[in-house]
């Protein structure tokens, strides 16, 4: 019962849109802040905390896109909505927290800075994939066909992250 409540929560369209958003910001993220070399311990303390900047800062944007958005329903909304819409954004932050950690660690010497951009990549990649498979099976898709629509989902995770990456 409690994992069918999870997966219920977890296949939220915010929950989902979240984790893939925030994952490939991450990545993205991560591969801007280090195409010129840095790899200083002290270089992914700072490629952490403007990652997390750069997650709220999105989560912010996102949901502020939607209040006004959901203006033209013709509801009135108040405030404690509008703060509401805003926290709803939680998904894309926590998203990227795994990133956050892996370089944090990477910056107090837990293990090495050095080419933690690819692990962060791989992590993302991963997580790609376990959003993919959370989502299809959630739609009632069976393991295999969750598992395949899961390798795709990373497959395009791959694609967006690198085109992300090349742009920046």
């Amino acid at each position: 019962m409690r994992t069918r409540v999870l997966r219920r929560l977890a296949a939220q369209p915010n929950v989902l849109f979240g984790g893939v958003y925030g994952a490939v910001l991450a990545s993205s993220m991560v591969a801007a802040l280090t195409q010129y070399g840095a790899r200083a311990r002290a270089d992914r303390l700072y490629d952490a905390k403007w990652l997390l900047i750069t997650a709220v800062a999105s989560a912010l944007a996102h949901g502020y896109a939607h209040i006004i958005a959901r203006r033209g329903d013709e509801t009135h909304h108040g405030g404690a909505q509008a703060l509401g819409i805003l926290l709803d954004e939680w998904p894309l932050v926590a998203a990227t927290l795994p990133t956050v950690l892996v370089l944090d660690g990477a910056g107090l010497g837990w293990w090495g800075s050095r080419n933690i951009e690819y692990v962060v990549f791989a992590l993302n990649i991963v997580l790609l994939f376990g959003w993919g498979l959370l989502a299809a099976r959630a739609a009632g898709r069976t393991w295999r066909s969750g598992v395949k629509l899961g390798v795709a989902d990373g497959l395009l995770g791959v694609i967006v992250v690198v085109a992300n990456a090349v742009i920046k």
